[in-house]
């Protein structure tokens, strides 16, 4: 089943728009002049992107409106959990690391997982901006999009904030660890 397929939340729709809506008025700082109802408006209009929504949602990521493209009409959604998704960790980078790992191999990648959810992973840019929101990654860290010339070579880049400041890491791709998962965007 692809995602598109999927058209109802995995959650109950009314309480996962209720708990979208309790974050948004809560943390306007991360929104500024942008209004519920139209944000709203946007998944009621696309339930397959809700259903992403509510897979960010139960897989820890509190995703918030961290934005709206004028160019695109579209709202920008990013998991705004102060740490890395407890639903999200322990998973190596992609398919290709995880079917490399010969012994103890993770349940799954990141890039998977992400695919799965109809989300992408963030970008070092993306990973950066959201740091400009609040506190994140203050004991854990997080896979960012990996450019393919460090992947080619069998590495991965990851991302987390200490000392009030964004450190990006590498490790092999196959790597996996309790306290790094990956947090996504969506665009509705």
């Amino acid at each position: 089943m692809t995602v598109s397929d999927k058209k109802e939340p995995t959650q109950d729709r009314e309480d996962l728009l209720r708990i979208l809506k309790f974050r948004f008025e809560k943390n306007m700082h991360r929104h500024k002049d942008i209004e519920w109802a139209k944000v709203q408006a946007k998944l009621d209009a696309n339930p397959d992107k809700l259903w992403s929504i509510s897979e960010m949602e139960i897989t820890g990521g509190e995703p918030d409106v961290i934005g709206y493209d004028q160019k695109t009409d579209e709202y920008i959604f990013y998991d705004c959990s102060a740490e890395s998704p407890k639903g999200r960790r322990s998973v190596c980078y992609d398919r290709e690391a995880l079917e490399s790992r010969k012994k103890h191999k993770p349940e799954n990648s990141a890039m998977d997982m992400a695919a799965d959810m109809g989300i992408e992973i963030l970008t070092e840019e993306q990973y950066r901006e959201l740091q400009n929101l609040g506190n994140f990654d203050m004991k854990t860290s997080s896979w960012v999009q990996t450019p393919a010339n460090i992947r080619k070579l069998g590495g991965a880049i990851f991302c987390d904030c200490r000392y009030d400041t964004v450190f990006v890491y590498h490790n092999g791709a196959d790597s996996y660890y309790g306290a790094r998962g990956f947090r996504g965007s969506l665009r509705v």
